[in-house]
């Protein structure tokens, strides 16, 4: 019997953003509860038996009751199985998540598997769920091995679902926990390994996938915003995987040199390029390079107006150097104590050791926006 299924991981339900205050956070937290609904629609949409979801539904045990509520809403959008495991965020403690998400009488299509080495039958037997549940934040032992020897009907196909780190094949080995042996899948005769835990979509073999959270949650390359769905025509057959888009915001990073009125067209339209709705992009910024005072008017002009379009900016301006010319100064004044005054704010906003360089370049900032004003 064939079984088709979405799988996916890491909706860190109730995450906080830190560094991401204000509408920006509030609206991240929202989405991510929006897209859950948008798994369950498309389930539902696709006819998929069952959806598995492979730890850190919460981004921690302590989440917000209205979260708990949200998410029992949220399966109303798919009638079909809703499979669960404990990631390392919301392990399965003895109070968590999970215990109180029991307490509210949840949908009997919700499976919240818990217990230790307890199997789970999907559609009357021609499924078995192996589940390798995490109890604490960090395990030392590979939670995943007892898939080895677990007995499943004759003609089942073995579905293993885990939360951690296959540490040879991750790109960033030192964020590492809870391994999980890379041949587990051929080692345990699975039609399919489901992994949560990295945020990006991997292959890590023909049978082993990470999801990657559904909704990005960090400035990253690493492919997030997917779920996967897996499609298996029969026991022993080699599965077949096709990610399907479904996060609504776009995290981005861009470093770029500025020196003239070019180099600021040409990162105005990089901006332009990444992402068709702005306020579902989340940039961070960094520029260097030396600029006069002119070019640096057009930069601060550049930012505010992105800053109010996109969802979140954040500048790291720590690498620029304001220089102002002479035309500059001469702009502000030519003669008298002004003049000295910003002569001296340019040596303090040229010297890198200067600790007040910044406020010096800020105050010469000002004052040339200032009397560009008044010329107009």
């Amino acid at each position: 019997m064939a079984i088709q299924f979405i799988h996916t991981a890491d909706w860190q339900l109730g995450m906080q953003f830190a560094g991401i205050g204000g509408d920006a956070g509030a609206a991240l937290r929202d989405q991510r509860m929006a897209t859950v609904r948008k798994i369950g629609e498309l389930a539902t949409q696709r006819g998929v038996d069952a959806i598995l979801v492979a730890g850190d539904v919460f981004d921690d045990n302590t989440v917000a009751d209205a979260t708990l509520i949200q998410t029992l809403d949220a399966l109303k959008t798919f009638a079909g199985d809703w499979v669960f495991i404990p990631g390392n965020h919301d392990a399965a403690r003895a109070a968590s998540a999970w215990t109180r998400l029991a307490e509210r009488n949840p949908p009997e299509n919700a499976h919240f598997l818990t217990k230790l080495e307890a199997p789970l039958s999907l559609l009357d037997g021609a499924a078995v769920a192996l589940p390798a549940v995490l109890q604490r934040r960090h395990e030392a032992d590979d939670l995943t091995a007892w898939f080895d020897d677990a007995e499943t009907p004759e003609g089942a196909i073995r579905i293993g679902l885990a939360h951690g780190s296959v540490v040879e094949y991750l790109p960033n080995p030192s964020e590492a926990s809870n391994p999980i042996a890379a041949g587990r899948a051929e080692s345990a005769r699975l039609d399919y390994l489901a992994l949560g835990d990295w945020h990006g979509t991997l292959q890590i073999d023909k049978r082993t996938w990470y999801s990657g959270t559904p909704e990005t949650d960090r400035f990253t390359s690493s492919d997030p915003g997917n779920v996967l769905l897996v499609s298996i025509d029969g026991p022993g057959r080699t599965p077949r995987v096709e990610p399907l888009k479904v996060g609504t915001f776009t995290w981005r990073s861009i470093a770029q040199e500025v020196r003239d009125s070019t180099d600021i067209e040409a990162l105005d339209e990089q901006i332009s390029s990444l992402a068709p709705d702005p306020s579902t992009c989340l940039l961070s910024l960094t520029v260097s390079g030396t600029l006069d005072l002119a070019v640096r008017t057009e930069l601060h002009a550049l930012l505010e107006r992105w800053g109010a379009l996109l969802r979140f900016l954040r500048v790291d301006e720590g690498a620029l150097l304001a220089t102002p010319s002479d035309d500059d100064l001469d702009r502000i004044d030519r003669t008298g104590f002004v003049r000295v005054a910003v002569e001296r704010l340019r040596e303090r906003a040229s010297d890198t050791g200067d600790p007040d360089r910044a406020i010096a370049e800020a105050a010469l900032i000002r004052l040339y926006e200032e009397h560009v004003k008044l010329e107009r």
